[in-house]
């Protein structure tokens, strides 16, 4: 009985091993194109060497140490809209947000002066520049029917780029806070 505990064991112990060689191996050496800021300058990554997993500077992420990522290890996208998607939402409940992906979901809002209907957002931050194509939102709208459920309903014209413009508008203002006042 023994002997087949320590053969499992032996066969688990390779097993894991194996993993980290097959780990150290790939190295994570991946030729990707696409544009990262440093400074002033734009540079493509395949213009630089992507570090393994396991290389000399630690553990890396996406090829690229996590300082080295634009906004140094902050959020994925801008920070101005992303602060601003939150701050024009924050009346809804929020379901989830991801700083890295640039989305934030909110939960079923249902506004107090009209209790027979319920709003839901999704909110896409696009881009890392502080642009007008760079936000998207998806707004959902239900009534409810006579049995108590909800129905999909028809959203009015021009609600999401309401939405997306009072965002900009927001995301302009919190960047000239920003600003050296001189």
């Amino acid at each position: 009985m023994a002997s087949a505990e320590l053969k499992a064991a032996v066969r688990g112990g390779a097993c894991i091993g194996l993993a980290f060689i097959v780990l150290a191996g790939c190295g994570l050496d991946l030729k990707q194109s696409y544009p990262v800021r440093e400074g002033r300058n734009v540079v493509y990554t395949d213009d630089k060497p992507s570090d393994s997993i396991f290389g000399g500077d630690g553990i890396t992420f996406g090829g690229r140490k996590l300082e080295d990522q634009p906004g140094g290890g902050g959020i994925g996208v801008n920070s101005y809209l992303w602060r601003a998607s939150l701050d024009t939402t924050a009346f809804m409940p929020l379901a989830s947000a991801d700083p890295f992906g640039g989305v934030i979901i909110t939960d079923w809002y249902t506004p107090p002066e009209s209790p027979n209907e319920r709003f839901k957002m999704t909110v896409y931050i696009l881009d890392r520049r502080l642009r007008a194509d760079g936000i998207r939102v998806a707004v959902f709208r239900q009534a409810r029917d006579g049995a108590n459920g909800w129905n999909d309903a028809a959203i009015k014209n021009g609600t999401a780029i309401d939405l997306e413009n009072a965002i900009l508008t927001r995301a302009r203002q919190l960047r000239i806070a920003s600003l050296p006042q001189g």
